[in-house]
């Protein structure tokens, strides 16, 4: 399984990130998520509180959110770019570049767009009933339940805008990927299990 790339996108609250690290470990592949945000960061000269604000919203929502980077701006071979485009670019090229090193699970951040063309990426998309969504996220930041109705909405509205925007397709759209889950059925080993499953069948 060394070169067989794994996109996950994800509903929020449908544990994907965490399934994703499962997957990773189960096949021993390098795992991806905010550990993008710290690389795009370093490879920039953006101050690290912008990337923050800015990761996975599109230039539309928020525009010259510069707040924190409007110095770093003004260094930048880039500088009348929007902060949010900027890094978008920094994070595709750290994602082709991983993708060139060998195997890997890439959540979010459009990773299955970026990749369309990679003969060994499989993408996957990770969703889950509502109410157990809910029961996540409430139970993990301790928050009441209409609480994490709230954020789940706010965060998917955000992460399709961003998916929208950046690659022309509709986020969660089924036929945008290979393989799509609901979590809630198997929970997180066995959701795990069953994509490392798909990636092994895929490789044979």
């Amino acid at each position: 399984m060394a070169n067989v790339i794994i996109t996950i996108g994800r509903q929020f609250g449908s544990g994907g990130r965490h399934i994703g690290e499962l997957v990773a470990e189960k096949l021993g592949l390098p795992f991806y998520d905010e550990k993008l945000i710290s690389l795009a960061a370093e490879k920039s000269d953006l101050c690290r509180e912008a990337i923050v604000e800015a990761d996975e919203r599109n230039a539309s929502s928020l525009l010259y959110t510069l707040a924190m980077g409007s110095s770093a701006m003004l260094h930048s071979s880039h500088y009348n770019m929007p902060i949010n485009d900027k890094l978008f670019l920094v994070q595709s090229e750290i994602i082709r570049d991983a993708a060139a090193k060998g195997g890997a699970v890439i959540v979010g951040r459009c990773a299955d767009y970026i990749l369309r063309d990679h003969p060994r990426m499989i993408s996957v998309f990770i969703y889950a009933d509502n109410d157990f969504r809910v029961k996540n996220v409430a139970g993990r930041d301790n928050i009441s339940n209409s609480e994490a109705q709230s954020l789940i909405s706010k965060t998917d509205r955000r992460r399709a805008n961003y998916y929208n925007f950046y690659t022309g397709n509709r986020w969660g759209e089924m036929t945008n990927y290979d393989f799509a889950v609901d979590s809630s059925k198997l929970g997180a080993e066995k959701t795990a299990e069953l994509i490392v499953n798909y990636a092994k069948a895929f490789e044979e």
